[in-house]
């Protein structure tokens, strides 16, 4: 095997053999292949793409370069991935909610990609929360709590974990079959029983079109469905951000106050509708309820009246962050030193917001990275941002800016102005969840 002969195979339109694949997956996985051929990997597929064949034959082999987890629990085992948007954080509200239904979620999730924040990322905003669990622990903290949102181990796609920072910084974050590939070769390494996958369109999605999002769901549930695991995606909406507040601090802000703020909160956010309709789908499936529908209620109701805001906190002390953070995370979060008000520079009605442009605001205030080493400053985002839609008044805030120091908050406040539209006609706003593709 030669890592550049597959590489000029791939670049001229050839897909390589599953003895290949598996070869260059080691390779990524024991570093045998090195950085600029793991790069001119991921560009090859970028550019050329693989068959359907292919792709499968990737995912597998990437999630064979390390160890598949079996469990020993009393419920069923199920799992939930995003393909990342802006201001998503339904996976911390999801996770207890499911646990908290008699669900089993041990949920492997990433750091930031691109434009998108990272779930693990907003987990470390919380003082003392480590992500890297070993599976001895991860085991323990699932059984105890029921749930446990952690990063891949270097025993969990190996291969995946090198090529995920590889995409990250040389532009390759957009491929079908490396985003497939990436999610499923992790999600199959923790065998859920269950497994829903929500594919987000829209301006702050990696998706743009329908028919993007469509390919990439048909394309992740196949590649479940063959691999022996009952999974079903849904399409969602992401012309505009999920959340309201955007940045890791500023989230996890968002959902404690989602999860402690009872019907008045839950009834009108567009956070827990996602949450309900995904938890719903795999509550059915798993037998959990008796259909989709008896699903959502069930999870709305556990966040309603508290008891996901419970596992939620239990599951923070299990991975080492305050014991009293469910009292006390008003307190315990870290805050920028600089807030700035954004106001309408004209009255009207806001028309349009470029999810993808403040989704790389929240990166150039320091929420995310522009290179593999950069350090996350976890305080840093953008807060209250008004949802599409909205009537505006001139003078009267749009969103808050939080920054390390004004010369960051200017930055910020030109790219926020430029992000958004307001003018006199409302938008067509499309649903929320756009299809389910079973």
């Amino acid at each position: 095997m030669d890592a550049r002969a597959i590489i000029a195979g791939l670049r001229q339109g050839q897909s390589p053999a599953l003895s290949e694949l598996r070869w260059f997956a080691q390779g990524l996985a024991d570093g045998s292949v090195s950085d600029a051929q793991a790069g001119a990997f991921a560009m090859a597929v970028c550019l050329q793409g693989l068959d359907t064949e292919g792709r499968s034959a990737l995912t597998l082999a990437m999630r064979d370069t390390g160890d598949v987890l079996t469990w020993d629990v009393d419920g069923p085992v199920l799992d939930k991935h995003s393909t990342g948007g802006v201001g998503d954080c339904v996976s911390l509200l999801l996770a207890p909610a499911l646990a908290e239904c008699g669900a089993y979620v041990p949920m492997i999730s990433g750091r930031g990609l691109g434009h998108t924040g990272g779930t693990l990322d907003k987990l470390e905003a919380i003082p003392e929360v480590s992500t890297q669990i070993e599976q001895g622990r991860l085991v323990q903290i699932l059984q105890d709590v029921g749930c446990a949102i952690v990063g891949a181990t270097a025993q969990i796609a190996p291969a995946d974990k090198r090529l995920y920072a590889i995409r990250d910084v040389t532009g390759t974050v957009e491929s079908l079959d490396l985003i497939t590939a990436s999610i499923l070769s992790k999600k199959l390494a923790v065998s859920p029983d269950v497994l829903v996958l929500d594919v987000k369109v829209g301006s702050g999605a990696f998706m743009k079109s329908i028919e993007e999002a469509r390919a990439l769901a048909r394309a992740l549930r196949d590649s479940a469905n063959a691999a022996g695991c009952q999974t079903s995606a849904f399409i969602t909406d992401m012309n505009q951000p999920l959340a309201r507040n955007l940045g890791n601090a500023l989230e996890i802000r968002e959902v404690m106050h989602t999860l402690t703020g009872g019907a008045a909160v839950c009834d009108d956010s567009r956070l827990v509708q996602i949450t309900c309709d995904l938890g719903g789908a795999l509550l059915a499936d798993a037998g959990l309820a008796a259909d989709p529908e008896d699903g959502q209620k069930k999870i709305r109701a556990v966040i309603r009246e508290g008891g996901a805001a419970a596992r939620f906190a239990r599951m923070i002390a299990a991975m080492g962050g305050p014991t009293d953070f469910l009292t006390r995370w008003h307190s315990q979060l870290p805050v920028a030193p600089v807030q700035r008000v954004v106001a309408a520079d004209m009255s009207g009605i806001l028309s349009h917001i470029d999810g993808e442009a403040l989704g790389m605001c929240v990166v150039h205030l320091g929420g995310g990275r522009l290179v593999e080493s950069d350090q996350i400053d976890p305080s840093v985002g953008l807060s209250d941002l008004l949802p599409l839609g909205s009537t505006v008044v001139q003078g009267r805030p749009i969103v808050t800016i939080h920054a390390a120091d004004d010369e960051a908050a200017d930055r910020a406040e030109a790219t926020v102005r430029a992000a958004i539209e307001i003018s006199t006609t409302a938008p067509n706003l499309p649903a929320l969840i756009r299809e389910r593709i079973t």
